[in-house]
């Protein structure tokens, strides 16, 4: 008898970056997987030098996507190094910048990258596949139309907080610097709310309370056979998930992590915190259990290494490696996050009792980043109205010569972080480790695969050359940003 048939799929399409995915085949399903980033960017040898708030503006062009969340992720990081400490106005526009992005991020997921899979020729005969072909199919489809306005108005709150979109300078170690006046508030408000009228009329079909309010699988399939497919796009995403069983393919590692989402005067929106599948207690997140492993990685150094301690130096011709991006691990653990792994961290029901019954897959990781629209989106209305205006926006940041800052937030795909190291007022070391390094990491030097390399696994793969669509809903239920993986 042969090998295995080694299946090789890429690039990808409607995914940031370039990935690639070596696939080994037996008996018609994926045995072992392996996921290539393929483009080194080196910004970690960029930033070595230069002076610690050219982080700034800098990091934010390691992507177009989640430029503020990097941004975010370099402020904190300098924040603190310099022991400031930002004010409640600060945090409240940081936030909504941030979680603007987030959401938009979100919103171009499901209308543009994930659902169009579904209106491909191939699912021809399925009940659902007119209805969706004709909303969704790639730039033909309805929701092209009006999703792509209803983003870009989304988006005037960041042009109105931060000045621009991506690139923003506004986000900095001590807060913002665009301070918000009683009239500009009205208007900010007006901004969410027209957003929340399209989410409940087009997204939902009904209100985000009443969304966010689901607890059980019970209670979101009941909210489902109350009304047409048709009704809303939610539904017609359930629609398909329970007719291709999307719950039963894509699970990973069921560890999950989360940084904390959207803290405003010492409390996160979404709790940070590490938790397994299985388990009701959420253990506090220590970055000082992070570490990089580089066997696999076409690196110098193998490790691992903690982020503050580690290189990112290029090794082109290293045997055994098939990727750019190193392997995270947290206490040696392979983790997966993302809006699933901040919502079952935080603990909603609805995500809780998604992963006790099938842990990671396809329905949940997409059913928890529509959930987030819900529970944002009136956080962002609380945080417009609690801004006081003629209250301080930002402190002005101090930085000293020498010491060590660490920047943790949350980006639309998962846990992001940033580690610099200071030296004679000089950036001696800056590495970051981006969600999708987490979850498309290959393997460590040990052999444990990553995340996706676990959720590959099984796939059915049928005959010929084409990407296979149960891969391409595993690849894109991550949502994956290959430059951030890659820096």
């Amino acid at each position: 008898m042969g090998g295995p048939e080694r299946l090789v799929l890429g690039p990808f399409n409607r995914v940031e970056g370039d990935l690639e995915l070596s696939l080994d085949i037996v008996d018609g399903r994926v045995e072992t997987a392996r996921v290539n980033s393929p483009l080194y960017r080196g910004f970690e040898q960029i930033m070595e030098g230069k002076h610690p708030l050219d982080a700034l503006v800098l990091v934010p062009r390691i992507c177009g996507i989640c430029s503020v969340s990097q941004s975010a992720a370099a402020a904190a990081a300098l924040a603190d190094l310099g022991a400031l400490s930002v004010p409640p106005n600060g945090q409240r526009a940081a936030s909504l910048v941030l979680a603007a992005e987030n959401l938009a991020d979100h919103f171009t997921h499901f209308y543009l990258f994930f659902m169009p899979d579904f209106a491909r020729d191939t699912y021809a005969g399925r009940p659902w596949f007119e209805d969706v072909r004709s909303r969704f199919k790639a730039i033909e489809g309805t929701a092209t139309e009006d999703a792509l306005p209803a983003r870009a108005a989304f988006l005037n709150l960041t042009g109105q907080l931060a000045g621009k979109w991506p690139h923003t300078l506004a986000l900095q170690p001590g807060g913002v610097t665009r301070a918000i006046s009683a009239h500009e508030k009205v208007r900010l408000l007006a901004i969410v709310r027209a957003f929340r009228i399209w989410l409940e009329r087009h997204l939902f079909g009904d209100s985000l309370e009443a969304i966010a309010a689901l607890d059980s699988q019970e209670a979101l399939w009941r909210w489902f056979d109350t009304r047409p497919a048709n009704n809303c796009d939610f539904a017609r995403f359930l629609a398909v998930a329970r007719d291709l069983s999307l719950h039963s393919i894509g699970r990973a590692t069921d560890r999950f992590l989360s940084h904390g989402a959207y803290a405003i005067a010492g409390e996160h929106l979404f709790r940070s915190g590490v938790r397994r599948g299985g388990d009701a207690d959420v253990r506090p997140f220590d970055h000082r259990q992070v570490s990089e492993d580089g066997s696999r990685a076409w690196m110098m150094h193998d490790g691992p290494f903690h982020p503050l301690v580690g290189q990112t130096l290029p090794e082109v011709e290293k045997p055994d490696a098939y990727s750019w991006c190193k392997a995270p691990r947290l206490d040696g653990k392979v983790m997966e996050c993302g809006a699933l792994a901040r919502q079952f961290v935080d603990g909603h029901p609805l995500v809780e009792d998604l992963v006790a019954t099938d842990g990671g897959n396809v329905l949940s990781r997409v059913t928890a980043r529509l959930l987030e629209f819900a529970r944002v989106l009136p956080a962002m209305e609380r945080w417009i109205r609690d801004i006081r205006p003629g209250e301080a926006f930002c402190e002005e940041p101090t930085l000293p010569d020498e010491g060590v800052g660490v920047g943790l937030v949350e980006a639309a795909r998962g846990a992001l972080g940033h580690w610099v190291v200071l030296r004679k007022g000089r950036i001696a070391n800056y590495q970051i480790i981006a969600p999708t390094t987490w979850n498309f990491s290959p393997r460590d030097g040990l052999g444990r695969p990553g995340a996706l390399e676990q959720a590959l696994v099984g796939l059915p793969v049928g005959p010929g050359g084409a990407v296979p669509l149960a891969v391409q809903h595993v690849v894109r239920s991550f949502d994956p940003c290959m430059v951030c993986t890659v820096h």
